[in-house]
């Protein structure tokens, strides 16, 4: 009877080292494909980081390049991405370091947005500054241009201003003689010659213009001046006439065709207004007196 039981004990301490090591055995294979499942996801995942950090280092090179953002921005970003690649091509983390990197990963992706954002921000600002600058360069264009127009109009009237000061220095002006100045007073409709002051309302003079045979046609004004026996200059119905500081008391014009004539021309003022004494007549043309005379009225 005591063999029997220690058969069967024996029998039943084997069974269970059997059960034991045939678990152990489907716990080892368990662990083993588990194992084998994490690496085969590690691989997967760390293929997807290389993939895409190495996105994210051509995208922080390519803006290097172009210099066209913050360089302290770009140097970090790369240190960072470097710093994955390294850690990422040794295999050497765990799913947690895989989810932390994983979360860096969007960070600096999140930042690589913000670089492209600042890059196309840059481009924009460089196109506007470009079209402006292109909208300068047309309106310096063509402010050169009409300042080169002035400028040839400019030398145009200096020419003409010089052409016109040599024509008044070379100018031949009028010969005149036998200027005669005379009052006249109002008597039935007609003027009638007087030397009475007190009844004279008009004072005319003439002159005679001597020919020249070198002129053929042409416009020509002279100017009439009478003065009072105080020197004072008398005015056609009290207005005189000014021309570069000059008083005058008459314009007259006249075209001479190169023969003698005489031009007489008279002013009006009021009767009774003069008084008695001697009075001139000045012939002027442009600012030249020509010829002067005196009359006396008593």
């Amino acid at each position: 009877m005591n063999n029997l039981e220690k058969k069967i004990n024996y029998k039943i301490i084997v069974a269970v080292l059997v059960a034991v090591i045939i678990g152990v055995l489907i716990a080892f294979y368990y662990s083993y494909a588990q194992t084998k499942s994490d690496i085969s996801f590690l691989r997967q995942e760390r293929e997807l980081l290389v993939r895409d950090i190495t996105l994210v280092k051509a995208d922080v090179d390519r803006l290097s390049a172009l210099n066209e953002v913050n360089e302290i921005e770009l140097e970090d970003s790369k240190y960072r991405v470097q710093q994955l690649l390294d850690s990422v091509g040794k295999l050497n983390f765990s799913i947690e370091k895989l989810k932390e990197y994983g979360t860096e990963l969007q960070g600096l992706k999140a930042k690589n947005d913000s670089l492209r954002l600042k890059n196309n921000f840059l481009r924009y600002n460089a196109m506007v500054m470009e079209t402006k600058y292109e909208e300068a360069n047309k309106l310096v264009e063509n402010l050169r241009g009409k300042s080169s127009s002035l400028a040839e109009k400019e030398a145009l009237l200096k020419k003409r201003n010089q052409e016109l000061s040599q024509e008044l220095k070379t100018k031949n002006h009028l010969k005149l003689m036998n200027s005669e100045g005379s009052g006249f007073r109002l008597r039935g409709g007609r003027y009638i010659n007087t030397n009475k002051a007190n009844t004279i309302s008009r004072l005319r003079g003439c002159v005679t213009v001597i020919g020249n045979p070198n002129t053929k046609k042409e416009e020509r004004i002279i100017f009439y001046q009478f003065l009072g026996p105080n020197m004072e200059v008398i005015g056609d119905n009290a207005n005189t006439i000014l021309v570069k500081g000059n008083v005058y008391s008459k314009r007259v014009e006249m075209v001479f065709m190169g023969e003698q004539f005489n031009v007489c021309d008279a002013i009006s003022i009021p009767e009774g207004s003069l008084e008695t004494g001697t009075y001139t007549l000045n012939v002027f043309e442009d600012e030249k007196l020509l010829a002067s005379s005196e009359f006396h009225l008593k």
